[in-house]
């Protein structure tokens, strides 16, 4: 095995695990994948991001057919459309974690970009708009085509009362957005009623041109 696989399967483990271990996902929610050069690494169906094993990894074909390891989620496709989307993604994680999944919920929120621009990390490693997508039931291939448009023009979505999915440039990139993006929807929800000073357009801008 190519020892940038092998690192990377222990990675995403290590990764994954510290996910579920701070309550970013619980059971067997979520799913993340990382792109390889002759293909990608999944996570297994039904399996919990606490207990993975590296060796056990879904790998996929670049055309993302099943080729070792376990079956993968039965989420490949909300993977696909990411990578097909945008040629930075390299690896996506999709997770139930709670503030985010709770912004996901709510219907009187811009459903064009429900979380403005409150941190300079948000905007960083999220981007400048994050749609929510309509609701599909889990499992429904048929969100693809929504995803794959929305990722066209953002990092990240919030799948309407399921969760978000988020890509990054590498693995770590991918979680830390995640991560950023919970402690994004956190701050949102404790200031609705409020009136917070947010980020102007021309500090976004500044944000977005200095680190990306």
């Amino acid at each position: 095995m190519p020892s940038h696989e092998q690192e990377m399967r222990e990675l995403l483990c290590e990764l994954a695990g510290s996910l579920f271990a701070r309550g970013f996902s619980v059971g067997s929610a979520g799913n993340i994948s990382v792109r390889l050069t002759d293909g990608y690494l999944m996570t297994p169906t039904n399996s919990s991001l606490g207990r993975l094993d590296p060796g056990r990894l879904s790998k996929l074909d670049p055309a993302f057919q099943h080729v070792a390891g376990d079956k993968p989620s039965k989420e490949v496709f909300m993977h696909r459309a990411f990578y097909q989307a945008r040629d930075d993604a390299s690896a996506v994680v999709h997770l139930h974690s709670t503030q985010a999944t709770a912004v996901s919920c709510l219907p009187d929120v811009d459903q064009s970009n429900p979380i403005p621009p409150l941190t300079p990390y948000f905007v960083m490693r999220v981007g400048r708009r994050m749609p929510i997508i309509p609701y599909y039931r889990p499992g429904d291939a048929t969100m693809e085509p929504a995803i794959n448009a929305a990722a066209r023009n953002a990092r990240a979505v919030l799948l309407a009362n399921h969760g978000p999915v988020v890509s990054g440039q590498t693995l770590t990139d991918a979680v830390h957005a995640a991560e950023e993006l919970e402690e994004a929807a956190k701050l949102f929800l404790l200031l609705r009623g409020h009136s917070p000073r947010l980020l102007t357009m021309p500090q976004v801008d500044d944000l977005l041109t200095t680190f990306g």
